[in-house]
C-alpha cells in the first residue's frame, strides 16, 4: 500500500478521487485499510488547511436559528423582543437566565453561550 502525505491542494484532490474509488471497500481488506488511512490524512489536511473558527454565543444562536428554522420572533418569545434585537445586534450581553432558556429550548450547549464575546459600542 503506497500512500503519500497530503501537502498540496492537488494532493488533496487526488486523495479524494482515490477515496471515491475505494468507497465501500470491505473493512479489514487491503483496500479498506487504504481507505481508512486516506480518510485520516484528508481529515488532517482539511483541518489544517481550512480551520473552522469556534462560534461565539451570538454566532451559535444565529447558527441554531438557521439550522432549525427559528426566527427572530422565536428568540423574542424566549428572551423578549427588545432583548432579542439587542442580543443579535451585539448591543447587550446574554444573561444567565437567557442562556438557560435558549439552551433548554434550542439545545444549544450552555458552555457555548456562556463565553465572553465582543459587544458593539
Amino acid at each position: 500500500m503506497h500512500i503519500r502525505p497530503i501537502k498540496t491542494d492537488e494532493d488533496h484532490e487526488a486523495a479524494l478521487r482515490l477515496i471515491e474509488e475505494l468507497w465501500g471497500a470491505e473493512e479489514g481488506s487491503e483496500e479498506g485499510d487504504r481507505l481508512d488511512v486516506l480518510v485520516t490524512l484528508v481529515e488532517a489536511y482539511e483541518r489544517d488547511r481550512w480551520p473552522i473558527a469556534a462560534l461565539d454565543p451570538v454566532g451559535a444562536i444565529e447558527a441554531a436559528m438557521a439550522m432549525n428554522g427559528h426566527s427572530r420572533a422565536d428568540l423574542a418569545a424566549l428572551v423578549g423582543q427588545s432583548r432579542a434585537t439587542e442580543i443579535l445586534g451585539r448591543k447587550r450581553a446574554l444573561t444567565l437566565p437567557m442562556i438557560r432558556k435558549i439552551a433548554r429550548a434550542w439545545h444549544v450547549p450552555e458552555r457555548v453561550l456562556v463565553q465572553e464575546y465582543a459587544l458593539n459600542a
